[in-house]
This record gives structure tokens, C-alpha cells and sequence, in this order.
């Protein structure tokens, strides 16, 4: 509890300076504006602090009563202890969350990359399956999903995709898919009923935006402007509007047709260039920092097999966590909120740990 007081003091003593701030601010409407902002960030903070403090005092309080008391009033005091003492518990797991650092990234939009592994055609008709199972659970919270680019095979599956998925809150819930699946099942052109191992694999990345800090210099980027084209190379566009651009430094190619014109192409491939240098830095950040990056669930390494989807026993397990429920089908129709949430709350008591708090219950 200790080191818990010692930062609800110093988040209301920096409270109380902005609050002075602010009365002297004058018209550098700037300041005003940012002094206003993180004042708006801590009044939740402030509010939660102030029901903490006050029930510290009531719970002093009833203490005093039942040592002072007779056997009737130390009884109503042992109930008011009881009850206060589970609320100060419950309020000081809320404080707890609310100190540990929010991924700046939780608000952003999402570009997702689903890739076909090992597997042959199986593995494409499983990269399939996991875009029309995000596609799902993305109608199912109401966010908008848009292809940026697609290859498919031909027999229905996919080789690559590339989507944008819009929507408050989609990359805080969509994270902790990034990562290889595999799947397990009898393909359909499978005569002898074998069952198959076929993988895909899955990147989410937060949009950037434009106020980030990743700067691409006009020279490191090699840009080719074709045709675009529908399944079997067909032409679909008469003109030259699908863009393909190259990052030299890197090697990163980044390829986008589904716009109708090269200007809003360009503007798709550089938001996912952008996306990947963005992953590219934050994955050097968590390796320089190994303590905060053993305390995630999952590196987002593209090589980590993170989830398997077994249909001959309709199980679905998640290995970073070890998790398994028997609702294949209905995850793969997109109802994966039960998966998330239980990453989700594995991810918050390891972070509540890193933080100091280890003892969070």
C-alpha cells in the first residue's frame, strides 16, 4: 500500500499544479490547450484517488468504533469493516490498472496481414478462414473493414492480404493476434481422410499517423506503377493505377491495387509501409528493454505460433496462455471475444507486475 500512496500523492500534487497553472496561463492559448488536455487525462485518476482516500478514513473510523463500543455497535462495525474493506480492495485494483501505462497505440485503426504458410492450398483456404474470421468479429463491433490488397490462389484461398480495419479501439483488442496459426483438419481433397498441419500467418500493426516520427526519405523508396490486376492476372484496369513501392533500405515491398487511382494507392501503400517501419522500430524497443518485453503476452513475432484450431476435435488452444475451449466453429465465425479477453487479463496482471504491484490480486 505503501508505494501505492506514494504515487496517488505525486499524480495529485502534479494535479494541483496544473490546476495553478492554469490560473495563470494568460492568453498562450497553447499551453492553456495542453495544460487542458492533461488535465482532463488525470480527472479520472483524481476522482478514483478521492473515493480511495475517503474510504481509507471511513474504514479508520469504523475501526475506532468497535474497539470503543459495546457488543451491538463492535457487531454493526465488524459489518462496516467487512464491507469497506472489500470496496478499499476493489478500488485499489482500479487504481493499480489505471497507473500502469496505456498503449499509446489502443485508439488506432489496424492494418492486417494474413499470409499463407506451410501447407500448399490448404494453408491458403486457412489464411481464408482467419480473414472471414477478423472480418466478422469486426462487423460484430460495428468497425469497417477494407481490403488494401489481395492475392488469391486458385482454388479459393489466399496467398496474401492486406486490410485496413477501422473502428475505436480495434488495435487494443486485435494485438495479441499477431503471430503464426495453425490449423489442423482433413482437407477437402484429401481421399484417404488425413489429417493435415497447414499454417498462416498473421500481422496487426497500428496505423501510423502523419504526427508520428517515422520520416521516409523521398530517395529511399523505389516506386513502380502497373496494372492491376484480378484473380488468374487478369487486367481489371485499363490504366496504370496499382502501385508497388520498394524500401530500399530495408527491402520491404509494399503493394496496393484496390484504389481506383495511382494517387489513392500510393496514399494506401504508404500507410503500410509506414505501419511495418513503425513494427520494425517498437520490436527493436521491446528487445533493448528484455524485462518489459518478457512482460508481455507475446512479441508480435510473426514466427511465435501462437494459436492452434483443431477441427477433429473442435478445440481451439492458444499456447501463449494455455488455453483451450471446444468452440472451433464459432470462433472461426468470428466470436473471439472470449480468447481476448482472457489475453488481455493474463497481460494486465504481467504489466501490473512489471510496475511494482505484484501483489494485485
Amino acid at each position: 500500500m505503501t508505494m501505492l500512496l506514494e504515487k496517488l500523492a505525486g499524480i495529485e500534487s502534479r494535479y494541483e499544479e496544473i490546476h495553478q497553472k492554469l490560473l495563470i496561463v494568460g492568453d498562450d492559448y497553447q499551453q492553456a490547450a495542453d495544460l487542458g488536455k492533461e488535465k482532463a487525462e488525470l480527472d479520472p485518476f483524481i476522482e478514483a484517488i478521492h473515493k480511495y482516500r475517503e474510504s481509507l478514513e471511513q474504514l479508520d473510523g469504523a475501526k475506532s468504533l468497535g474497539e470503543s463500543g459495546d457488543q451491538e455497535m463492535r457487531e454493526l462495525a465488524d459489518l462496516e469493516i467487512e464491507s469497506l474493506t472489500a470496496k478499499i480492495s476493489e478500488l485499489e485494483k482500479q487504481l493499480k490498472r489505471m497507473l500502469v501505462p496505456k498503449d499509446p497505440r489502443d485508439d488506432r485503426n489496424v492494418i492486417l496481414e494474413i499470409r499463407a504458410g506451410a501447407g500448399g492450398d490448404e494453408a491458403g483456404l486457412f489464411a481464408g478462414d482467419l480473414f472471414r474470421m477478423y472480418s466478422r468479429y469486426a462487423e460484430q463491433k460495428g468497425w469497417k473493414v477494407e481490403v488494401l490488397s489481395l492475392r488469391e490462389t486458385g482454388v479459393g484461398g489466399i496467398k496474401e492480404i492486406s486490410a485496413m480495419i477501422k473502428g475505436k479501439g480495434s488495435f487494443s483488442r486485435l494485438k495479441y493476434e499477431s503471430g503464426v496459426h495453425r490449423v489442423q483438419r482433413v482437407p477437402e481433397t484429401e481421399s484417404q481422410g488425413r489429417i493435415h498441419t497447414s499454417t498462416a500467418t498473421v500481422a496487426v500493426m497500428a496505423e501510423v499517423d502523419d504526427i508520428d516520427e517515422i520520416e521516409i526519405a523521398p530517395s529511399d523508396i523505389e516506386m513502380d506503377v502497373y496494372k492491376a490486376g484480378g484473380p488468374g492476372g487478369q487486367s481489371v484496369q485499363k490504366n496504370s493505377t496499382a502501385i508497388r513501392l520498394t524500401h530500399k533500405p530495408t527491402g520491404i515491398v509494399v503493394q496496393c491495387q484496390d484504389e481506383r487511382s495511382q494517387a489513392q494507392n500510393r496514399a494506401r501503400a504508404m500507410s503500410i509501409l509506414k505501419a511495418r517501419l513503425f513494427e520494425i522500430e517498437e520490436n527493436k524497443r521491446r528487445q533493448e528493454q528484455d524485462a518489459d518485453r518478457r512482460s508481455q503476452i507475446g512479441s508480435g513475432d510473426r514466427s511465435e505460433k501462437i494459436r492452434t484450431y483443431n477441427f477433429p476435435q473442435s478445440r481451439i488452444t492458444d499456447h501463449r496462455i494455455n488455453y483451450s475451449a471446444h468452440k472451433l466453429l464459432s470462433v472461426l465465425d468470428g466470436q473471439i471475444d472470449e480468447v481476448i479477453d482472457e489475453l488481455a487479463t493474463e497481460d494486465e496482471a504481467k504489466r501490473l507486475a512489471y510496475a511494482g504491484f505484484e501483489d494485485q490480486g
